[in-house]
Formats: structure tokens, sequence, C-alpha cells
């Protein structure tokens, strides 16, 4: 079971312009502020997913986050190409992983790819 995620960011201030409004449509906010780094919590408010100004800087991460449902999904994607992300998958079924995989991929400032992914059928 994993416990928390980092991604090394070249650029604090840019990383936090763009996963702020992106991980506010799952319900997560920033709940602690280093000067190089930014955690960001749910309603429990332990920090699961980390942005840091370290080096090397991660390029190519892969970082899933699930959702409740496929209308989470497409607030995400459209979040995050509002915050200015790059399309890397507009959110839709993938029926090559499952029957009710339901994705969206944006690369962030950095070229981390970034999904969302629901893995209930619409209801």
């Amino acid at each position: 079971m994993l416990d928390h995620v980092v991604l090394n960011v070249s650029d604090i201030a840019a990383a936090r312009a763009f996963y702020g409004p992106v991980l506010e449509t799952l319900g997560l906010r920033p709940v602690m502020e280093l000067p190089e780094g930014i955690g960001f919590a749910g309603d429990d408010g332990k920090p699961v997913f980390w942005i840091g100004r370290r080096d090397p800087v991660s390029h190519g991460a892969h970082v899933a986050f699930a959702c409740a449902d496929h209308a989470a999904v497409d607030a995400f994607h459209a979040a995050a190409m509002a915050a200015g992300g790059t399309d890397h998958g507009a959110p839709g079924p993938r029926p090559m992983y499952h029957e009710h995989y339901y994705g969206g991929f944006v690369l962030d400032p950095d070229g981390n790819n970034i999904e969302a992914v629901c893995h209930l059928p619409q209801g």
C-alpha cells in the first residue's frame, strides 16, 4: 500500500499553479507548504501527493488518481488543460485495460503523465 507520492518539479510556483486547481477537482488541497515542497491532502488532512523542487526533476513519471465517476475524470482533464497541461489522451473508455476503464491523461509542466481514472461503469 502506498503512503504518499512525490514528484520532483523544476519550478515549484508553476507546479503549484498547475496542480492546485487540478487536484481540487478530486478534493485534494494544499495542506503543507514548505519553501521547496507542497503536500496535498483530502478530508483526512494527511498529505498523499507531494510536489517538490529537487533534482533530478521527474520527467516521464505516470501518476494515476482514482475518481468516483466519469464526470470527475472529465473535470480533472478540463482543469488540467485550463491550467496549462498538454493533452495526452482525452477522457474516454480504455477497453484494452478492462471493460469499465475510463481515463483521461495530461502532461504536467515537467512532462509527467498525470491521469484521472474511474473503474466503474457510467451510471
